[in-house]
């Protein structure tokens, strides 16, 4: 149990930094496509990815979950699910060559038809690298995946820059996202050198094919559910209206799915193996949930105060209609933090069932909201979104924790420390931004405003609300602990 909570710091900790190389990278790199590209540009990937992005769901049909979820996997299972993997990702990729004219009709853009089959060779490439992905997590091996992903995103934003320069406009936005799955395969294969076996029809994998089959239901209703809005937007407004709006939400979702992805990684990895010990289960869930928040309230107050600021410097003065939907949707970071810990909370005690009865209440509701709000255009919709995404929060939080070791108190206990101190270092900050908005140019004013309310921020949740001795401890155990491997999670 002590090499499992070693590996749960550093791992997290690892994962954590790759995540920050990640995030900086994703900025970096959206900051000079964006000033190299325009809206269009954008919107036309956009237009076929919204699409796409349902067939991403069935990619490996929740296998990956399952057989992490699972105390023990044999090579014969990891074999036989590979081989599955492989069959869905010929057929996802059949679908989306199949989709095209219909893509390309439904929003009146024949450039759409060679974007979406060039776009469909991705389904293979995240196919072939999902079982590996699985040994690595199942050996808790969190520094490897970490430098796979960023290098896999090194070299597709490479590509994409170099494509510009050559002059292929949104081409080379679909090359980057084809590449990226390409180049994070590879890197499994060689991190893991493992060679799949020929696959058995009676390895015992029916029950994880329940398990991942209802997961991936679940998160098919999610993502129409967050996603339809882009559809109704590039089909009623256009490109140019799907691209600002695009714009800004991948950069409201850029920390979210940063954050979310390095704790869902390690966090389902630990919980799954800590499922029959509640109590150690409740405590390595509350102190990654606290980690989360305590990143992720500074992230959304500086996003909703400082959005003019913020769209300016890293997108540029061309992309100020991004600005009040950047605004309106901020307070969707701060939903997710607290949202998402829960389904993989619910998934590594083996609630999936739950995640999709929830998931199929609040979709029908987002998607009402987005029909009533697309004629308000791009402003109506992100408002639209953050609106009901708050109002079914705390109906959320009651139902997903209902007769788990976690109750809705500690939920409100974790959370009520760093929002409170989230709030007042906004308002020092704000009174900041007051002071100096006129003296000083855009990038320095942003920079001051941002260090204010960081530091304000975490002194007050350090020194203030007691959380010195978690944070330290939590150093500690970092500086303690040694990464070591554990052969007995893995098929031989």
């Amino acid at each position: 149990m002590k090499d499992l909570k070693a590996k749960t710091i550093r791992g997290g900790f690892a994962r954590l930094c790759a995540q920050a190389a990640n995030f900086l990278l994703r900025l970096v790199s959206l900051m000079i496509l964006a000033r190299l590209l325009g809206p269009k540009d954008f919107g036309l990937v956009g237009m076929v990815t919204a699409f796409t992005g349902v067939l991403t769901l069935f990619r490996d049909f929740g296998l990956s979950s399952a057989a992490v979820q699972r105390e023990t996997v044999t090579d014969e299972q990891v074999s036989t699910l590979f081989w599955i993997n492989i069959l869905l990702g010929v057929l996802l990729g059949l679908v989306a060559v199949a989709m095209a004219p219909v893509i390309a009709a439904f929003y009146h853009e024949p450039r759409l038809f060679g974007v979406t089959v060039i776009l469909a060779a991705g389904f293979l490439f995240n196919a072939a690298g999902v079982q590996h992905q699985v040994l690595l997590q199942r050996q808790m091996r969190f520094t490897a995946l970490a430098v796979i992903g960023v290098t896999s995103l090194i070299i597709g934003t490479a590509i994409a820059m170099g494509g510009v320069k050559a002059g292929y406009g949104y081409w080379a936005l679909v090359a980057m996202t084809v590449s990226f799955p390409l180049t994070n395969t590879i890197g499994l294969w060689l991190t893991t050198g493992w060679i799949p076996g020929m696959p058995r029809r009676r390895a015992g994998i029916r029950s994880m094919m329940r398990f991942g089959g209802t997961l991936t239901l679940s998160g098919l209703v999610v993502y129409i559910a967050n996603n339809f809005e882009k559809v109704l937007l590039g089909r009623f407004w256009g490109a140019d209206a799907i691209g600002i709006y695009g714009r800004a939400y991948q950069l409201i979702n850029i920390p979210t799915d940063n954050l979310n992805s390095a704790a869902a990684e390690v966090g389902f990895s630990a919980l799954s193996r800590l499922q029959d010990d509640p109590s150690r289960l409740k405590s390595y869930f509350l102190k990654g949930y606290s980690l989360i928040l305590a990143l992720t309230i500074p992230i959304t107050f500086t996003c909703a105060f400082f959005a003019d600021d913020v769209i300016f410097v890293l997108l540029g003065p061309k992309w100020k209609e991004a600005v009040p939907i950047f605004r309106l949707l901020a307070p969707t970071i701060l939903v997710f933090a607290i949202a998402n810990p829960l389904g993989w909370l619910l998934s590594s005690i083996g609630l999936v069932g739950r995640l999709l009865k929830m998931s199929s209440v609040i979709a029908p509701i987002m998607i009402a909201g987005y029909l009533v709000a697309v004629p308000y255009g791009p402003r109506g919709v992100a408002f639209a979104l953050s609106t009901m995404m708050t109002l079914w929060l705390i109906p959320l939080v009651i139902w997903a924790l209902h007769g788990t070791i976690i109750s809705p108190r500690d939920i409100l206990l974790v959370v009520s420390k760093p929002l409170a101190s989230g709030i007042v270092a906004a308002a020092l900050a704000f009174a900041v931004r007051l002071l100096c908005a006129q003296l000083l140019p855009t990038l320095p004013r942003l920079m001051l405003e941002s260090a204010s309310l960081f530091v304000t921020f975490f002194g007050l949740l350090v020194f203030v609300t007691g959380q010195k001795s978690f944070y330290m401890g939590l150093l500690r155990e970092l500086t303690k602990s040694s990464s070591v491997e554990d052969k007995n999670l893995v098929p031989a």
